[in-house]
């Protein structure tokens, strides 16, 4: 038996999880490590530690598949985004590796965005210009940290940080090199104007590279640790989100899929890079055939764990006597009331928001709240709201596609949940599928990886590796009350901009 392996290093944990050649998931081993968050706005992570983890988890798989070196077909990477690390002369870093989730560079963002046309960078990079991006990260550190900017000799990721350990060269893929804001999407290459911003030039940046490229001769010492040859095919892979789609088997023409957990992201494939002229959307490679657009949201099951926390203690400690999942308890209490919540909309804002505001200062809110309402009715509307906010992008990535999806295919924590997929369908009025898919991002990974190494053209091969479990098809009346509520949801954020910077601050200062 010849074997896969698709490893995925994200922002809590690195797994790697082995197929078969077929698709067939046989094992998984993951390795959690700690975000540093000393001071408000700060989120970084030790890159050695990820390091180890990827050799470690890659190690156990094999060892407990049983596998022989010989027999692994192909190793192939998905990574989280827009992570900066920057390293000196000697190829040690300088920081910590400065993950999507910091928010120290907010002010440089606002900056690149008034005073360097920032909505042409977007449109030329195809990421919003957000602190979230290393273009707003070097930005920053060259005004605030002038000492690491003067030493820094390369700007790498993650992944290059793991590539350049185990081959000693600085690569970056496509598709993570979309989502650094400095990379021309019609070229490939690094842009010449973002780099002028920056003070900058190519040599300080990783060697851009397909997502199909191959990488061999890895260091010995590594590939006999984790027991892999010398020779094993390293697929340099894509970033999480567009891998997600790929490994759902959602890459055709008029196909979205949505997924939700911690946060949430709602992405389609498309066959040329397109931006939004409003900004609301990101634009991703996934291969030279294939572009991702869509949008992130930070506020998706942290809402429910919000919910659950803070207005539910009681009820979660029953469920704990009787054994059963708190978020079920949750999503039951929901269902008792009708669609729409007695009129009651929440704005899920409790993290700031990437899509579609793009405001950190955002900040949640109940609206509509009446004597009449009730913690269910509270309870609802945060349910609603997240995917209220959701569909809000929806709405910005069909006005690029210029039509509507045919079908979402659903992913995450919530998918578990009937109410919760009901309640997509029908704020979404379009059909909701759940793809059996283990690990998306891994499986996307590997079946980019069996295209890279010629064995498929397209990836049809997914029809075979992708199953199905539930289907839900919109209720037309449920349709009819979410369409009413959705022009007051909109409008209601658009008219709270100000506010939200300003009770930001006040936040900021009396906290």
């Amino acid at each position: 038996m010849k074997y896969m392996i698709g490893i995925d290093i994200g922002t809590t944990s690195t797994k790697a999880v082995i197929y078969d050649e077929a698709g067939n998931f046989l094992n998984k081993h993951s390795i959690e490590y700690p975000m540093s968050t000393p001071e408000i706005g700060v989120a970084e992570e030790n890159p050695a530690e990820i390091f180890d983890a990827v050799l470690f988890t890659v190690k156990k798989v094999i060892r407990e598949t049983g596998a022989e070196a010989k027999d692994i077909k192909l190793l192939s990477f998905s990574s989280a985004m827009h992570s900066l690390i920057a390293m000196d002369k000697d190829n040690q870093p300088l920081t910590e590796c400065i993950t999507w989730a910091d928010n120290r560079a907010r002010e440089y963002a606002d900056m690149i965005n008034e005073q360097h046309n920032g909505i042409e960078i977007y449109k030329r990079t195809g990421t919003p210009i957000h602190p979230m991006s290393p273009l707003s990260k070097i930005y920053w550190l060259k005004h605030e940290h002038e000492d690491i900017y003067n030493q820094t000799k390369k700007w790498i990721d993650i992944k290059s940080y793991v590539f350049y350990q185990l081959f000693e060269e600085y690569v970056m893929d496509h598709s993570i090199g979309s989502a650094t804001g400095m990379m021309n999407l019609e070229s490939l290459s690094w842009d010449k104007e973002v780099m002028s911003l920056l003070g900058i030039d190519e040599s300080k940046l990783p060697n851009l590279v397909s997502t199909t490229h191959i990488m061999k001769n890895i260091n010995k010492k590594y590939a006999d640790f984790m027991g892999i040859s010398e020779n094993t095919p390293i697929v340099i892979g894509a970033s999480d989100g567009v891998l997600s789609n790929l490994g759902v088997n959602s890459y055709r023409e008029g196909e979205v899929a949505v997924t939700i957990g911690t946060s949430g992201a709602i992405r389609t494939i498309i066959d040329k890079p397109k931006t939004d002229d409003k900004g609301r959307i990101f634009c991703y490679v996934l291969t030279e055939d294939h572009y991702c657009i869509g949008g992130p949201v930070n506020n998706g099951g942290v809402v429910l764990r919000w919910l659950r926390d803070e207005l539910l203690a009681s009820e979660v400690e029953t469920a704990k006597r009787l054994g059963v999942d708190s978020y079920d308890v949750l999503t039951k209490i929901a269902s008792r009331v009708k669609p729409g919540a007695n009129g009651l909309i929440f704005h899920p804002y409790l993290a700031g928001e990437r899509a579609p505001l793009w405001n950190a200062n955002a900040r949640g809110s109940y609206f509509g709240l009446t004597l009449s309402h009730k913690k269910e009715h509270m309870i609802r509307a945060a349910l609603e709201g997240v995917l209220l906010n959701l569909y809000t992008v929806y709405l910005a990535l069909v006005e690029v596609m210029d039509k509507s999806p045919e079908q979402i295919k659903a992913t995450g924590g919530f998918a578990k949940s009937e109410v919760w997929r009901q309640m997509m369908a029908d704020i979404f009025d379009t059909s909701v599928e759940v793809p059996e898919s283990y690990e998306s991002s891994c499986l996307g990974a590997c079946v980019l990886g069996l295209k890279a190494l010629g064995e498929i053209e397209d990836f049809e091969v997914l029809n075979d590796m992708v199953g199905k479990t539930y289907q839900h098809e919109p209720n037309q009346e449920n349709v009819d009350i979410y369409q009413s509520l959705i022009p007051i949801y909109i409008n209601l954020s658009r008219k709270l901009t100000e506010e939200y910077d300003l009770i930001s601050e006040f936040q900021a200062t009396h906290s």
